[in-house]
């Protein structure tokens, strides 16, 4: 028996900035109910009013109609996405100020989980203490509903995995608002999406929302062409684009995969980190960036070791790993903004980079989008082609009618989303994301996602979102902390595959000592003189048998997804939605590991 919410709003109207943010005066408002172990991921595009919603459900701003019912008792905590720590003189002064203050032993016992040191003073805190802190303190108040804006955000891969698992035994209710879709799938039961004003709510995970919303927009596509109004169709351009955009996605990670195992191909079989190349011209003049034996040390800590690579035109480098383990200096070093100690690091002189950080400080809040974009005219030099501005900024899902808008009163994933069109309108041959997809909505990723498929130079991506980097670069830098750099073919799920591999087999198995051999030069690769390696029975026969199951996996991903194309599918037989969506889920994750797994077993063959 379904058990009563612990909040809801009932007929919820907002007017903001003159406009009905949410339940304009001709509909009856929002309906929210939150169940006492509801998991609800809120999506919705940047400035549909996720987070104004929030301080709704929390009884920060008050809504211009409807009715909110809490039940007694229930403590509500909110983790903001920017916390203000600018009146605290540490972060544990910051955690123990919230609206239900802990005690400090409760906030010190989830810091030391999360590898954060309290006493840290705010002013000189980077952007992953003050998210830690921020954690620490909300959960640390045993809330009964926990509201996320962005959780993740200047998380490491270790902290989101401990995040993670709190939240997975946590015992109450949660709402999430966040980029990161391997978060929202491993987590969320049901969503809630803000859209146009309106708000929906299926009792699917964020695993099931693609389906749900293509069939939300089939439906609507077909009202829009019985009206055959030309209005209502610039009205629905945006929906449109989403839709056609997924679909041409497909294609570009078929030519991902391609590219990954193109790269794949020039990897050593003994996964250390160096790269062989190709020993013709062709390849050698393709090459923009070439480290070769690169040491680099902060006092005693060896920060990398030993590590060679030649980046190639068209790479799409992933750079991942912990906070601390050296991400940055590596960036840094493959860019010339810093020296090796040993080896070297040669740059083509032709190669002219874009920096894209996580501080988007070219933002200037007085500015109108005009002014960003164009210089405050009408026309913009896209890599060497003219676009009126109006029309290009419909290209980063825009509303035209906000040229004149000042930076300043634009939310933090619209900012984000003008620097993007912004430098992606230079022209250059290196693009360099630190962090790209903080702010960004999931619509904004996809067409992130598609630019940098389209993008004629070279990539290089700080990131810790795991499914952008398994949608977007051919190879993956791992760094351990220990000065190790991991060269994998592939996004993080390849290099986390990696790893789990390296060490199940160093438990079983300890290796003896051995001298350690001398590392090869970046300079060349060639082709092995051994024989092709023979493959065992179990081997050979997924060699010959997984192309057919890839194909079959395909087809039933194709099957499922015309299925969940209906839109009454759900009103009439919701389990049946719901199964076909898991069901393609797990057929997708297969198909993932059994494309991986042949792969393995075609380098084998091939030598």
């Amino acid at each position: 028996m379904a058990q009563p919410p612990i909040l809801s709003w009932e007929g919820l109207g907002l007017q903001q900035g003159g406009r009905w943010l949410f339940g304009g005066p001709d509909t009856d408002g929002l309906d929210l109910h939150i169940g006492p172990r509801d998991r609800l991921a809120l999506i919705g595009r940047n400035g549909a009013g996720k987070t104004t919603l929030f301080r709704l459900i929390n009884d920060q701003i008050e809504a211009d109609r409807g009715i909110r019912k809490v039940k007694p008792g229930t403590r509500i905590v909110v983790l903001e996405q920017e916390p203000d720590f600018s009146s605290y003189e540490t972060l544990m002064d910051f955690a123990l100020d919230g609206e239900h203050p802990p005690e400090e032993y409760e906030v010190e016992s989830i810091a030391g989980q999360l590898g954060i040191d309290m006493s840290t003073p705010c002013k000189g805190a980077s952007g992953g203490e003050k998210r830690r802190a921020a954690i620490a303190r909300a959960l640390a108040q045993d809330p009964d509903l926990l509201l996320m804006d962005e959780p993740t955000n200047h998380l490491d891969l270790a902290a989101i995995d401990w995040l993670e698992s709190w939240l997975d035994r946590y015992k109450g209710a949660f709402v999430v608002i966040s980029h990161d879709r391997t978060f929202l799938k491993r987590l969320t039961r049901s969503t809630i999406w803000l859209d146009r004003g309106g708000l929906r709510r299926k009792d699917v995970g964020f695993g099931g929302y693609d389906a749900w919303e293509e069939a939300v927009y089939a439906e609507e596509a077909r009202a829009t062409e019985k009206l055959d109004a030309k209005l209502k169709l610039e009205a629905h351009w945006l929906e449109r684009g989403v839709t056609a955009r997924r679909k041409r996605n497909q294609g570009r990670l078929e030519k991902l995969w391609q590219m990954r195992a193109q790269r794949a191909a020039m990897i050593n079989p003994t996964g250390s980190a160096k790269l062989g190349l190709a020993v013709d011209e062709d390849n050698k003049s393709k090459s923009v960036i070439v480290a070769d034996k690169v040491h680099k040390s902060f006092g005693d800590r060896k920060i990398i070791r030993d590590f060679s690579l030649r980046i190639q035109r068209g790479d799409r480098i992933g750079v991942v790993g912990s906070n601390g383990a050296g991400k940055t200096t590596l960036l840094k070093m493959l860019t010339g903004e810093m020296e090796p100690d040993e080896g070297s690091i040669t740059i083509a002189k032709s190669l002219t980079g874009v920096m894209i950080d996580q501080q988007r400080a070219l933002m200037t809040p007085d500015k109108s989008v005009r002014e960003v974009l164009a210089e405050g005219g009408d026309w913009v030099d896209v890599r060497g082609t003219r676009k009126h501005v109006q029309g290009y900024l419909k290209e980063f899902l825009f509303d035209p009618g906000l040229i004149d808008t000042k930076v300043g009163t634009m939310s933090g994933g619209e900012r984000s989303r003008l620097l993007l069109a912004r430098e992606f309108a230079r022209k250059s041959n290196l693009l360099v994301l630190d962090e790209p997809t903080n702010d960004l909505d999931l619509e904004t990723l996809d067409l992130l996602q598609e630019v940098i498929a389209d993008y004629e130079g070279t990539v290089l991506i700080v990131s810790h979102d795991r499914d952008f980097l398994d949608k977007t670069v051919t190879l993956t830098l791992g760094l351990d902390g220990s000065g190790f750099v991991d060269i994998v073919a592939g996004g993080y799920e390849d290099w986390e595959a990696k790893r789990t591999q390296r060490n199940s087999a160093g438990k079983q198995k300890k290796p003896k000592p051995q001298a350690q051999a001398p590392s090869p030069a970046p300079a060349t690769h060639t082709p092995s003189k051994s024989p092709s390696t023979k493959l065992s029975y179990k081997d050979q026969r997924d060699y010959e048998l997984l192309p057919e199951r890839i194909e079959k996996l395909e087809a039933a991903i194709l099957r499922g997804e015309k299925i969940l194309s209906d839109p009454e599918l759900y009103s009439k037989d919701p389990q049946k939605f719901t199964d076909i969506s898991q069901g393609i889920e797990n057929a997708r994750s297969e198909k993932n590991a059994a494309e991986e797994r042949w792969l393995e077993l075609a380098e084998k063959v091939e030598g």
